[in-house]
Protein backbone atom coordinates (compact mmCIF):
# COMPACT_ATOMS: atom_id res chain seq x y z
CA UNK A 1 0.00 0.00 0.00
CA UNK A 2 3.01 2.15 0.89
CA UNK A 3 4.05 2.20 -3.11
CA UNK A 4 0.41 3.17 -4.00
CA UNK A 5 0.21 6.01 -1.94
CA UNK A 6 1.69 8.53 -4.50
CA UNK A 7 -0.13 6.97 -7.48
CA UNK A 8 -3.42 7.64 -5.37
CA UNK A 9 -2.59 11.26 -4.69
CA UNK A 10 -1.54 11.82 -8.22
CA UNK A 11 -5.08 10.21 -9.05
CA UNK A 12 -6.86 12.65 -6.07
CA UNK A 13 -5.16 15.75 -7.36
CA UNK A 14 -5.77 14.98 -11.11
CA UNK A 15 -9.41 14.02 -10.57
CA UNK A 16 -9.63 17.33 -8.87
CA UNK A 17 -8.35 19.62 -11.43
CA UNK A 18 -10.87 17.62 -14.16
CA UNK A 19 -14.11 18.03 -12.20
CA UNK A 20 -12.95 21.50 -11.19
CA UNK A 21 -12.05 22.17 -14.91
CA UNK A 22 -15.69 20.60 -15.92
CA UNK A 23 -17.28 23.41 -13.35
CA UNK A 24 -14.84 26.17 -14.46
CA UNK A 25 -16.08 25.42 -17.88
CA UNK A 26 -19.95 25.45 -17.34
CA UNK A 27 -19.78 28.64 -15.08
CA UNK A 28 -17.68 30.28 -17.54
CA UNK A 29 -19.82 29.51 -20.49
CA UNK A 30 -23.01 30.70 -18.54
CA UNK A 31 -21.60 33.68 -17.04
CA UNK A 32 -18.73 35.49 -19.00
CA UNK A 33 -19.27 38.88 -17.39
CA UNK A 34 -17.81 39.73 -14.04
CA UNK A 35 -20.32 38.84 -10.69
CA UNK A 36 -20.49 39.75 -7.35
CA UNK A 37 -16.75 40.75 -5.86
CA UNK A 38 -15.51 39.89 -9.27
CA UNK A 39 -17.02 43.47 -10.34
CA UNK A 40 -14.09 44.91 -7.98
CA UNK A 41 -11.25 42.54 -8.01
CA UNK A 42 -11.52 41.86 -12.14
CA UNK A 43 -10.47 45.96 -12.90
CA UNK A 44 -8.13 45.86 -10.72
CA UNK A 45 -6.18 42.90 -11.77
CA UNK A 46 -6.58 44.13 -15.28
CA UNK A 47 -5.37 47.42 -13.89
CA UNK A 48 -1.65 45.42 -12.69
CA UNK A 49 -2.05 43.56 -15.81
CA UNK A 50 -1.52 46.72 -17.83
CA UNK A 51 1.11 47.59 -15.78
CA UNK A 52 -0.63 50.26 -13.44
CA UNK A 53 0.33 49.21 -10.03
CA UNK A 54 -0.32 52.73 -8.37
CA UNK A 55 -4.05 52.54 -9.28
CA UNK A 56 -6.24 51.00 -6.54
CA UNK A 57 -9.74 50.68 -6.34
CA UNK A 58 -10.76 51.68 -2.71
CA UNK A 59 -13.49 49.56 -2.08
CA UNK A 60 -10.93 46.34 -2.20
CA UNK A 61 -9.66 45.29 1.40
CA UNK A 62 -7.84 42.44 0.43
CA UNK A 63 -3.95 42.36 -0.14
CA UNK A 64 -2.72 42.52 -3.83
CA UNK A 65 -1.43 38.95 -3.98
CA UNK A 66 -3.49 37.50 -6.20
CA UNK A 67 -3.27 40.15 -8.73
CA UNK A 68 0.22 40.27 -8.77
CA UNK A 69 0.41 36.19 -9.03
CA UNK A 70 -1.78 36.27 -11.86
CA UNK A 71 0.15 39.36 -13.99
CA UNK A 72 3.09 36.42 -13.16
CA UNK A 73 1.32 33.79 -14.38
CA UNK A 74 -0.58 35.58 -17.53
CA UNK A 75 1.73 37.54 -19.17
CA UNK A 76 4.65 35.00 -19.55
CA UNK A 77 2.04 32.74 -21.05
CA UNK A 78 0.66 35.24 -22.76
CA UNK A 79 3.74 36.03 -24.44
CA UNK A 80 4.89 32.73 -25.24
CA UNK A 81 1.36 31.88 -26.71
CA UNK A 82 1.48 34.62 -29.16
CA UNK A 83 -1.95 35.98 -27.16
CA UNK A 84 -2.83 39.73 -27.57
CA UNK A 85 -5.82 41.76 -27.26
CA UNK A 86 -9.17 40.47 -25.44
CA UNK A 87 -8.04 37.21 -24.53
CA UNK A 88 -5.02 38.35 -21.67
CA UNK A 89 -6.12 39.00 -18.34
CA UNK A 90 -9.78 38.26 -19.36
CA UNK A 91 -12.55 37.50 -16.63
CA UNK A 92 -11.85 33.71 -17.81
CA UNK A 93 -8.56 33.82 -17.57
CA UNK A 94 -8.20 35.50 -14.35
CA UNK A 95 -10.63 32.58 -13.12
CA UNK A 96 -8.40 30.06 -14.43
CA UNK A 97 -5.82 31.51 -12.52
CA UNK A 98 -7.82 30.38 -9.28
CA UNK A 99 -8.72 26.95 -10.63
CA UNK A 100 -4.83 26.64 -10.42
CA UNK A 101 -4.91 27.67 -6.89
CA UNK A 102 -7.14 25.64 -6.43
CA UNK A 103 -4.60 22.98 -6.89
CA UNK A 104 -2.31 24.42 -5.11
CA UNK A 105 -3.86 24.58 -1.72
CA UNK A 106 -5.17 20.59 -2.48
CA UNK A 107 -1.55 20.07 -2.29
CA UNK A 108 -0.26 22.35 0.00
CA UNK A 109 -3.30 21.07 2.65
CA UNK A 110 -2.11 17.70 2.09
CA UNK A 111 1.76 17.98 2.76
CA UNK A 112 0.40 20.13 6.10
CA UNK A 113 -1.59 17.02 6.68
CA UNK A 114 1.16 14.46 6.30
CA UNK A 115 2.88 16.27 8.98
CA UNK A 116 0.19 15.80 11.30
CA UNK A 117 -1.17 12.11 10.45
CA UNK A 118 2.50 11.05 9.66
CA UNK A 119 1.90 7.46 9.93
CA UNK A 120 -1.36 7.56 7.78
CA UNK A 121 -0.90 9.15 4.39
CA UNK A 122 -4.22 7.92 3.42
CA UNK A 123 -5.64 9.61 6.57
CA UNK A 124 -4.12 12.66 4.93
CA UNK A 125 -5.32 12.12 1.64
CA UNK A 126 -8.87 11.94 2.70
CA UNK A 127 -8.77 14.94 5.31
CA UNK A 128 -7.92 17.23 2.70
CA UNK A 129 -10.43 15.99 -0.07
CA UNK A 130 -13.36 16.79 2.72
CA UNK A 131 -11.53 19.95 4.08
CA UNK A 132 -11.43 21.25 0.22
CA UNK A 133 -15.04 20.11 -0.12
Amino acid sequence: MERLEPLLFSAFLSSNFLVSSVVFSAISRVQRAPYMDEIFHVPQAQRYCDGRFSEWDPMITTLPGLYLVSTGIIKPVSWLMGWTGSVVCSTGMLRFVNLLFNTGNLYLLYLLLCKIHQKDKMQAQHSSFYLLI
